[in-house]
């Protein structure tokens, strides 16, 4: 099966024409940059806290485990003392986890653009191929290259979108991600500030 699949990849790389190199690459390029995300969020999975948990965590921090009580413990220290300071923690500990992931998939974005736009070039190349064995009548020979230009339309094209569609449905799973994880931050940031305004309320009450 497996020789069986290398002939056939071989097939269509040589039948795609030379732009089936580089779409090969942009297609490593674009799942590897895809499953990088993934995998990040898998293993940074604290967000999938339900909020009631978390303002149990919030009063408690001491409940929590983990990468959890690892935020917690640097939004809460005993150098925190005003919501102000809460805030800003948090703004750091929010940049920390989302601005590679936005870098990332600004990035995996302008790939899959890319693959569909190199397919449609590797359309026109293969039309100009076929227009230009239209132009030579010598028999056998120009109905191969008519083939080969026809071929290589297609196959760009079809790998091209092959290439870009389920990429494109990877890169909303990990948006979707990045906006609950985005989501948990924010309302643990809100929590805490919150928590932080009633101590100053009831410190400035007893002075």
């Amino acid at each position: 099966m497996w020789e069986d699949f290398q002939t056939a990849f071989v097939t269509i790389l040589a039948d795609g024409g030379m732009l089936m190199v580089p779409l090969t690459a942009l297609a490593l390029a674009i799942y590897y940059t895809a499953f990088r995300l993934l995998f990040y969020f898998r293993e940074h999975q604290f967000y999938k806290v339900k909020r009631e948990r978390l303002l149990e965590y919030i009063f408690n921090p001491i409940l929590a485990s983990g990468e959890l009580r690892n935020v917690l413990d640097y939004t809460q220290s005993p150098e925190v003392k005003t919501p102000t300071e809460a805030k800003e923690r948090y703004a750091e500990v929010i940049s920390s986890y989302l601005a590679d992931i936005d870098t990332k998939r600004s990035f995996l974005l302008t790939l899959v653009t890319t693959a569909p736009l190199m397919g449609l070039l590797g359309t026109v190349m293969g039309m100009l191929t076929t227009f230009s064995g239209l132009a030579v009548s010598t028999g056998g020979s120009t109905v191969d290259q008519i083939a080969a230009g026809i071929s290589e339309a297609l196959i760009t094209t079809q790998t091209g979108l092959i290439i870009a569609i389920p990429a494109y449905v990877m890169a909303t799973v990990i948006q979707k991600r990045r906006n609950e994880m985005e989501s948990c931050l924010t309302t643990m940031e809100a929590l805490t500030v919150q928590l932080y305004e009633k101590k100053t309320t009831r410190t400035g009450d007893a002075a």
